[in-house]
């Protein structure tokens, strides 16, 4: 994959995502930052640009349909192709006890929104200037919680932690991902699903296991796939997981 790649991280200005685009851009590829709020996302991009990356602040509310055209139309004239697009874009609400029979509708609603109907919409427009990539890469950030598999397992670290509205949204994410990879199966196209990890961000709470650098390590791995990695998979630090 050469060096004049181009990356679209949606959620950017911040946290996982902003350190994945510092890393991809330390790679030598364009990262575009997508960020719903204008300032933060344009000092994120001079933050990456004072390191040396090529990065750029694109305006994206993956919640707005016109704000997701639209960013589409600004990629495809200023680059023609989208070779790489990391769905980072997340919510978690808490201050609800997050139990399935009592979560509120409302936050059910929100957090489908940003984390399930946001991702969707935003690789459907996305996906005509992937196609033209040589080597387009698709990176849909989930979480270990989106695993039945975990959460079914008594054994498993995860089996008495239940956030409702984030786990179930964080389950279609994988099931997405793994639809859409068959769909692409015989294109040069790859999709996985990436866990971070329990980072430390404003969502992971300070008390969490990883550092950024660390959270951000899957995401790039699957954003920089060669030609003969996986598709449809469901990955952390390059070991699969259970669905």
């Amino acid at each position: 994959m050469s060096d004049s790649r181009v990356a679209l991280i949606t959620g950017a200005n911040k946290g996982i995502g902003l350190e994945t685009a510092r890393q991809l851009g330390r790679l030598g590829t364009i990262v575009l930052l997508g960020s719903r709020d204008q300032a933060r996302g344009q000092h994120a991009a001079e933050t990456l640009r004072g390191e040396r990356v090529d990065a750029r602040f694109v305006p994206l509310d993956v919640t707005n349909s016109d704000s997701i055209a639209a960013a589409a139309r600004s990629i495809e004239r200023d680059f023609g192709v989208l070779d790489i697009l990391v769905n980072n874009a997340a919510v978690m609400f808490h201050g609800e006890d997050g139990l399935a029979s009592t979560t509120s509708m409302r936050i059910f609603r929100e957090t489908f929104d940003v984390n399930f109907f946001g991702m969707i919409e935003t690789t459907q427009a996305m996906l005509p200037l992937i196609r033209k990539s040589p080597s387009g890469r698709i990176v849909n950030l989930t979480s270990n919680l989106g695993s039945i598999a975990e959460h079914s397992d008594p054994h498993s670290s995860i089996y008495h932690v239940k956030i409702s509205a984030y786990d179930f949204s964080k389950v279609a994410v994988n099931m997405f991902t793994q639809h859409l990879a068959h769909e692409l199966r015989d294109t040069s196209i790859k999709v996985n699903a990436a866990h971070p990890g329990w980072v430390k961000t404003d969502m992971g709470g300070p008390h969490a296991q990883l550092e950024l650098a660390d959270g951000a390590r899957t995401g790039v791995q699957l954003a920089t796939l060669p030609a003969d990695g996986p598709t449809g998979g469901y990955f952390h630090m390059g070991v699969h997981m259970r669905w």
